[in-house]
């Protein structure tokens, strides 16, 4: 069995979820670092193994082997570079971050890294790289979200549109994942990953609504292809930050199993 030294950039309410699973221990797997904003002060956590490093987001790549990234689309590229440059492999939670560093692809060719995008809070990926295989003629993914969980984004604020005070589904966005991408950095990176499995973020057709009526995130995903048509549909309960799915970081987990598990199941 092939072992990992994981590290885990971004410490927030998805990378201590992992940090949990790897800490209960998962199998080849060691939580060898940690990279927080002040080492010397790192944020409190009840290890039941012996604690991680605590180190900076650019020296993370020296204690590890693969790279768990959860952190503000903002320092995406402050964590991926040197990981990428040092061979390794990097677990990506911010699709939506990659589409504007998609030089870092390239990088991890040249380095023989590796870039992987889990699931996340979304479903179908495997079904739809397949469908990738053959003519996708089209991809429409409907997103739902409680109003908190928009409050804030970019495309909001400068497009003056106030959502705090409705009283039914309004749809506030039909576009690009692209597009979605600079508007929603915090809420869409599910859309770019399905459009990265499938058409591209150009091609690929997203609806956002606000929906004061829900409690929970609900994507639905509409495929027709030359050799299947689908349709999927799932509610994430969120997680402590109700901007992200808790299914999110359950999703970081398998896949991390995957890296050293003797069956694996999924495209």
């Amino acid at each position: 069995m092939n072992s990992y030294r994981v590290g885990i950039a971004g410490f927030g309410a998805i990378g201590q979820a992992v940090a949990q699973s790897l800490d209960a221990g998962l199998p080849g797997l060691t939580l060898a670092a940690v990279a927080v904003r002040d080492p010397k002060a790192p944020p409190a956590f009840a290890w039941t193994q012996a604690a991680p490093a605590y180190t900076t987001i650019d020296a993370l790549h020296e204690h590890c082997d693969v790279v768990v990234e959860c952190a503000p689309a903002a320092v995406f590229r402050d964590i991926a570079e040197p990981v990428l440059r040092a061979g390794k492999k990097m677990v990506v939670l911010s699709s939506g971050a990659l589409l504007r560093h998609d030089d870092l692809i390239e990088l991890a060719r040249q380095h023989h890294g590796q870039i992987l995008v889990p699931s996340g809070a979304i479903l179908g990926l495997d079904a739809i790289t397949a469908a990738a295989e053959g003519v996708i003629h089209s991809v429409t993914m409907i997103t739902r979200k409680p109003v908190r969980g928009l409050l804030g984004a970019p495309y909001l604020t400068d497009n003056n549109i106030d959502i705090a005070d409705i009283t039914e589904p309004r749809l506030i966005f039909r576009g690009s994942p692209r597009e979605a991408a600079v508007g929603f950095p915090a809420n869409l990176n599910v859309a770019v990953s399905v459009s990265l499995a499938g058409i591209g973020p150009d091609k690929t057709t997203l609806e956002i609504w606000a929906d004061p009526s829900l409690e929970r995130n609900l994507h639905r995903v509409e495929v027709v292809s030359d050799s299947a048509s689908f349709s999927m549909e799932i509610q994430n309960i969120p997680s402590a930050n109700p901007k992200t799915g808790r299914i999110t970081a359950q999703s970081v987990v398998a896949a991390l199993r995957k890296l050293t598990g003797p069956l694996r199941v999924g495209t």
